[in-house]
């Protein structure tokens, strides 16, 4: 589905709903955006009585996208395929990737219709590069291989980025959530890389179990998962250096965002954990 003919039967007025929250709103309530209703911003503010940081985290997540994003870029690959792109905030993935390679190619992929009524932001590329979205669901993945933004933005031939952000901690069967991974990886040749990031309870064992009750009870099904099934979804790849770690913990010298965090972050107050690896075969 592209963003000129969305293919909606209604109008985003009656597709989106405002009388529940919504993750990708209330996320960018967390990162001070404005694209969010007062049910979004009620929910939000209940997760900071139990987690008072939880902006720190999304930003730390967020720099860490950026971080990985960069990272890849200067290691030579240049194609994204970015599954739970979210609400839109600059700098999007893309305009990260193609300030070090303006040729740079990125697929948005999400199934939020809010996501869909601003993904013009998304399309903003260089003249070099280029950048589609699609409507698509993660628990679809062949959809969203089949899609053909996909197959008129990137080359399956070359190696692809898959990067998956702040994502698969809402697909509750940890089974799924590596079919997702390995279905979506299956078709992208030795040289593309996995980007991933995840919400966790081991950081915080007091504070963010709450959080993911609140979640659950608002409707959004959330499964926070310690380190070791993170590690799963990583499996029969090269994680690079430094592995497995929090997420302002990965390479924290190449943050480009890092005025956006308090000086003295604690693993605790982040509680995502967050890797990126190699598909060398």
């Amino acid at each position: 589905m592209n963003v000129e003919d969305p293919g909606l039967e209604k109008p985003l007025s009656t597709v989106i709903r405002q009388d529940i929250p919504h993750s990708a709103r209330m996320y960018d309530w967390f990162l001070g955006g404005k694209d969010h209703f007062e049910v979004d911003r009620e929910a939000a503010q209940r997760v900071l009585t139990v987690f008072p940081t939880m902006r720190t985290a999304v930003w730390a997540n967020r720099a860490f996208m950026q971080r990985a994003t960069r990272t890849l870029a200067q290691r030579g690959l240049r194609q994204w395929l970015d599954v739970g792109t979210g609400i839109p905030t600059s700098p999007n993935l893309h305009e990260v990737a193609q300030s070090v390679a303006p040729e740079a190619r990125v697929v948005y992929v999400d199934n939020d219709p809010i996501v869909l009524a601003h993904s013009r932001a998304l399309m903003t590329s260089t003249p070099e590069g280029r950048t589609a979205y699609v409507h698509g669901d993660a628990r679809d993945p062949d959809a969203i291989l089949g899609a053909p933004e996909v197959a008129r933005t990137l080359d399956l031939g070359q190696p692809v980025v898959l990067s998956m952000v702040a994502l698969l901690h809402f697909v509750t069967d940890l089974g799924e959530a590596r079919a997702i991974v390995e279905r979506l990886l299956k078709p992208l040749p030795a040289g593309s890389a996995l980007v991933l990031s995840h919400a966790t309870a081991e950081l915080d064992p007091e504070g963010a179990p709450m959080v993911q009750e609140i979640y659950n009870k608002a409707g959004t099904t959330l499964r926070l998962r310690p380190r070791a099934e993170f590690e799963t979804l990583f499996e029969g790849l090269e994680l690079l250096e430094p592995g497995i770690v929090p997420a302002h913990r990965w390479r924290p010298d190449e943050d480009g965002t890092a005025d956006r965090l308090p000086d003295a972050v604690t693993d605790a107050q982040v509680s995502f954990y967050a890797g990126v690896a190699i598909k060398n075969q």
